[in-house]
């Protein structure tokens, strides 16, 4: 019996036009890579289209470039989805796929697969609202969670976020449970100096307020201040003092390094001590009686 079966499915194979199977799949074969070349150009070319008209948009419509980097990456996200698909769908009718059959099946497959993507589903509509909403642009300064940086993409799935150390953070949007943009306004910069106790603290008062108005003056990234607050905090061995200013975005920090240089070289001049932390040993020798 198997004997026969066997025979009979060498003669079955034997009429089947093996060459025709070949030619068809190797014209397949090209279509497809044609179709996945012009993909490539094609998407080459729409991401320039798209850059050169947020360019124009920012001109134009005086939006801050921020913004405008912003919507240029979640438009060119979407064009790319969209190309991805249409890729999909173009290659599946080469080889003689009912894509109409595809798409009337979607909504069935769609409702199956919704309750294991209950998390995408949430990452994007909770992107849609911080975009709606403008809570970040690209190039702010934020931290969510345990992440801290410069946000560098905003998408409908996950916001990217570089790390002061260059680590580039993938942060899916429903886990922004709670946000802070350090971005928004102007900043403020905060140094603490500490003084000697023997020094006289309104002499030094007066000199770090003299270093103040010095540097407001040379300085464009200071928007207010600094102004000396006073003693803060009477410390171990220092007398620490504290001094505000207002900066530009991203610039605090910047100031508060060229006001402690400032302040260095301005306490070396008028011999006011900058202390230490110091620790005294007392030993205790016992008398050999």
């Amino acid at each position: 019996m198997a004997y026969l079966q066997l025979t009979v499915l060498n003669e079955r194979l034997a009429e089947y036009e093996w060459g025709a199977l070949l030619i068809a799949l190797g014209i397949g074969a090209i279509k497809v890579i044609g179709i996945i070349i012009a993909f490539l150009i094609f998407r080459s070319i729409g991401n320039r289209v798209l850059t050169r008209t947020f360019e124009r948009y920012e001109k134009k419509e005086n939006v801050s470039t921020n913004r405008a980097k912003t919507l240029e990456g979640l438009t060119k996200n979407l064009f790319g989805y969209v190309l991805v698909f249409i890729l999909f769908v173009t290659i599946l009718q080469v080889f003689n796929y009912d894509v109409t059959a595809l798409i009337a099946g979607a909504g069935v497959i769609g409702l199956a697969i919704g309750f294991g993507a209950q998390g995408l589903v949430s990452d994007v509509v909770t992107g849609f609202f911080i975009l709606l909403e403008k809570q970040i642009d690209v190039g702010d300064y934020i931290t969510t969670g345990e992440f801290s940086g410069i946000c560098e993409e905003v998408g409908l799935r996950q916001t990217k976020i570089r790390g002061f150390d260059g680590t580039l953070h993938y942060v899916p949007n429903r886990e922004i449970t709670g946000m802070s943009n350090h971005s928004r306004g102007n900043m403020q910069a905060l140094v603490d100096i500490g003084i000697s106790y023997n020094d006289d603290v309104d002499k030094a008062i007066d000199v770090l307020q003299s270093v103040c108005d010095d540097l407001a003056q040379t300085n464009p990234a200071i928007t207010e201040g600094p102004n000396v607050l006073g003693v803060q905090n009477l410390g171990d061995s220092d007398v620490v003092l504290r001094i505000i200013a207002k900066t530009a975005n991203m610039e605090q920090w910047g100031v508060e390094r060229s006001l402690r240089k400032s302040i260095k070289e301005a306490f070396d001049q008028h011999g006011i001590e900058i202390p230490f932390p110091h620790q005294v040993y007392i030993e205790k020798k016992e008398s050999l009686n």
